[in-house]
């Protein structure tokens, strides 16, 4: 990896995810890479849902933003098989053999495999991740690999991609105490999402209990004005609610009364009231609105809280979306100096 340039933020290797303005188009990830990349920035991460495809776009940011580390943060694995990621993360790794290739997934959500990709959800994540974990790491090494597992079967798989001695890391998506503990034990990293930064040190807490696991963290952050994007973060805030893991992180995290009320508004088909109960204290917690210096403020809380790499999600609420992802990744930029 390149080293920093003088504008990165000391001992804070900041990242940004494309995951919160995918919408706006692979133009955008473009220069916002270019712009990480300027600033300082250490790593660009994507998500996946049914936009563009994680690793197509990685390769396109590591062409014009060669000194960033490269993360999915996460593909579904119930879309891939391990083989096949460990084929595609190895492929970004021989392109950028200098580089961290970051291979961050997840369980996901029934919407998302069953009901946009037409693939089983799976009723065991925390064994489903445990085994695909465990065979992708295999599939990692170039050795010949047989495996028989419950969810996963290969015969003297070998890995054809040449690599040096630089392998992509595993990252885990997790947010329940089971998930972070497995993180713990079995990857490399694992990122935490939609979680206040009070809640981080519990997260730790778990993650420790299973291993030494680098923490990443989602931080979700935006210079802009918050009438601009209230409306935005309740439906964003909303989505989430109505998932169960991620209801049940929220639950922990001291919104419990939020998450009933959302979901017994949802439930009952009322979607107005649903969003309505998405209380200010929440949206303040998690997707944070405000001038430049709160933004700095709220990542130097997610560090202080425990995050050792922040990934940077700027919320691109304004008139000009692509000046408020600038002034936000400048404004985090500036939390660790």
């Amino acid at each position: 990896m390149t080293p920093p340039t003088a504008d990165a933020p000391a001992g804070a290797p900041l990242g940004v995810t494309f995951a919160g303005f995918m919408n706006l188009g692979l133009d955008a990830a473009i220069t916002a890479a270019r712009w990480a990349e300027e600033i300082g920035y250490r790593s660009f991460w994507t998500a996946e849902t049914v936009g563009p495809e994680a690793f197509a776009t990685l390769a396109a940011v590591g062409q014009v933003a060669p000194s960033l580390d490269l993360g999915t943060g996460v593909i579904a694995l119930q879309l891939r098989t391990p083989p096949l990621a460990a084929m595609a993360a190895s492929t970004l790794q021989a392109l950028h053999p200098d580089n961290d290739i970051l291979l961050g997934v997840g369980i996901s959500s029934p919407v998302v495999t069953r009901q946009w990709h037409g693939a089983p959800f799976g009723d065991r994540p925390l064994a489903q991740v445990r085994e695909y974990v465990t065979l992708l790491r295999e599939c990692l090494s170039g050795e010949s690999v047989s495996f028989s597992g419950e969810f996963y079967e290969v015969h003297r798989f070998r890995l054809g991609v040449r690599l040096g001695e630089r392998r992509p890391k595993i990252v885990i998506g997790a947010l329940n105490p089971g998930m972070l503990r497995l993180a713990g034990e079995l990857a490399d990293g694992v990122l935490l999402n939609y979680l206040p930064a009070s809640h981080v040190p519990w997260s730790v807490e778990q993650v420790r209990a299973g291993g030494d696991a680098t923490i990443y963290a989602y931080v979700h952050v935006g210079v802009c004005e918050r009438p601009d994007g209230i409306d935005h973060a309740r439906r964003d805030l909303f989505s989430y609610a109505v998932v169960d893991s991620y209801a049940r992180n929220f639950e922990r995290a001291g919104f419990g009364e939020e998450v009933s009320e959302i979901r017994a508004r949802h439930g009952a088909r009322d979607r107005e009231g649903a969003l309505a109960a998405v209380s200010d204290r929440m949206i303040d917690a998690i997707d944070v609105m405000g001038d430049a210096d709160h933004v700095a403020a709220t990542v130097r809380a997610y560090l202080d809280a425990g995050v050792e790499v922040p990934i940077v999600m700027p919320l691109p609420w304004g008139p000009d979306r692509m000046t408020v992802i600038r002034r936000t990744l400048e404004a985090a930029a500036s939390a660790g100096r």
